[in-house]
């Protein structure tokens, strides 16, 4: 488990389907960045100064299960992470005949709302792996239980609605990158809604698992300017 602060404990990892096809071995899926090395994976996750204010604690309500850590990327991280993502193959996000103002692109697996639901998507690219590594050590999961990723373009304008991750899918760790936002999350006590808003840095990380992730539900208002986010997730066993 990563350094992360963490309200509850985490369960074990998820496997895949029996029934699905296990995506072919990645390989790289974007040369790297025009003038500037490959830096994700050559340094060590981002140390906080002995100078600077410690990381804000979670809300004393946090949700059980919810882990969050501020310092996940270094800056240069985030930067060539952000060059890779302007020049991936982004589609607008489709639910049932309906169409999101934010963009989406699937590696690994994909859900597909409007069909099948979980089905194979185009390999992990090579340059993400290290992120997913990092990631899945944060969630305490081995590196390939984190088998899917999704990656949200925010445009400004664009929210994600109330919701809660598909039942397929077991733990869920999010990447933030580009611009600050605010994850709100909600659950029914008896005719009202608990509520408490958690603010998402840049190049931090959240996790949700266990009550946070089943019980409570999370949205994002409308983005206030360009942001997006990494998000893995493992598969719930069967």
């Amino acid at each position: 488990m990563g350094a992360g602060r963490r309200a509850g404990s985490t369960s074990n990892g998820g496997r895949r389907p029996a029934s699905g096809s296990r995506p072919r071995e990645p390989g790289p899926h974007l040369p790297p960045a025009a003038g500037r090395p490959h830096l994700i994976g050559t340094m060590p996750a981002a140390q906080p100064s002995l100078f600077e204010a410690p990381p804000p604690a979670l809300p004393a309500r946090a949700p059980e299960g919810l882990a969050y850590r501020p310092d996940f990327l270094t800056a240069a991280e985030e930067a060539d992470l952000l060059d890779r993502l302007s020049r991936l193959p982004f589609e607008p996000f489709q639910f049932r005949g309906y169409e999101g103002r934010r963009r989406v692109v699937s590696f690994g697996w994909r859900y597909d709302f409007n069909g099948p639901g979980l089905v194979e998507a185009e390999p992990m690219p090579g340059w993400l792996r290290p992120v997913r590594d990092r990631a899945a050590d944060f969630a305490g999961l081995p590196p390939e239980a984190f088998g899917h990723v999704l990656i949200n373009e925010y445009r400004e304008g664009a929210p994600i609605g109330w919701h809660k991750d598909r039942p397929v899918f077991e733990k869920v760790a999010g990447i933030s990158l580009g611009a600050p936002c605010v994850m709100r999350f909600r659950r029914r006590a008896g005719e009202r809604f608990e509520r408490l808003n958690v603010p998402l840095a840049p190049r931090s990380i959240y996790l949700l698992d266990g009550p946070a992730r089943t019980e409570w539900e999370h949205s994002l208002p409308e983005a206030k300017a360009l942001r997006y986010s990494i998000t893995f997730r493992n598969l719930r066993a069967r």
